[in-house]
């Protein structure tokens, strides 16, 4: 694999696959093409190619992540008062508005479900996954109007959070497989999610030290989470809240 990633980095040129470096555009993205390699749909950061690698040797390991978990709030009421096609296309907004927030930012988005957008911050994420997965979350609630006078055109509660999970493929040869997290630390930030308020980002202490981030001038929360007997510090973070992360030499 280290082989295989010194010579596709010879390829021209940018953007290129987060592990082994195929490049997805120019003359280097051609030839890639034509071995199969293409952006993976699922995260056009890595290519095909790594990822039925993973399903064919299916597993994973114990590594940190740092997870996002985007919910909209009274999705419930929000559908009662539609048809289900403009429900349908209300979500289909949400879904689009999250997924090229969650790209941009280098996340493998794990689900897009119900009312609910899962984003994985991986340790490959060159600015840090705790960093980029806070940036995301003000990102996608400026995307849903959280930052304008006017007010959100669909309210969405966040939870982020850091912590060491099971990630890879699950499911079996005679089953559907899925590359997800399992965990701890993944039902705690759907725990953070559930109980972030829209317009808010519940951000654990967890998460904010992964990212350098001191959060002084955060307000701050201790929350009883279901089904856990410790109870976890958060702060609360808005769309509009400025925040002071650490300088990554680039």
């Amino acid at each position: 694999m280290r082989l295989e990633r010194t010579l596709l980095k010879v390829l021209p040129h940018d953007p290129r696959c987060k592990l082994c470096n195929a490049p997805f555009r120019g003359v280097g993205g051609l030839l890639m093409r034509l071995t199969g390699r293409r952006p993976w749909a699922k995260n056009p950061n890595i290519c095909t190619i790594c990822e039925r690698f993973a399903r064919k040797y299916r597993g994973g390991a114990e590594i940190e992540v740092t997870l996002l978990f985007a919910d909209v709030r009274g999705s419930t009421s929000v559908a009662e008062t539609m048809s289900p096609l403009e429900f349908s296309a209300l979500m289909n907004r949400f879904y689009g508005a999250a997924t090229r927030v969650l790209i941009h930012t280098d996340a493998v988005i794990d689900k897009l479900v119900g009312d609910e957008v899962i984003g994985l911050y991986l340790p490959f994420v060159k600015e840090g996954p705790a960093r980029r997965a806070i940036e995301a979350a003000q990102e996608l609630l400026g995307a849903t109007g959280h930052a304008d006078a006017v007010g959100p055109w669909l309210p969405v509660g966040i939870g982020v959070h850091t912590g060491v999970a099971f990630v890879g493929i699950v499911g079996s040869a005679e089953t559907v497989t899925d590359f997800t997290a399992l965990g701890d630390a993944v039902n705690v930030t759907a725990r953070l999610a559930s109980n972030a308020a829209g317009g808010e980002i519940l951000v654990s202490e967890a998460a904010l030290a992964a990212a350098g981030i001191s959060g002084d001038g955060l307000e701050r929360r201790r929350l009883e989470l279901k089904g856990r007997h410790e109870p976890i510090g958060v702060r609360v973070l808005r769309a509009t809240d400025r925040i002071e992360v650490p300088t990554v030499a680039r």
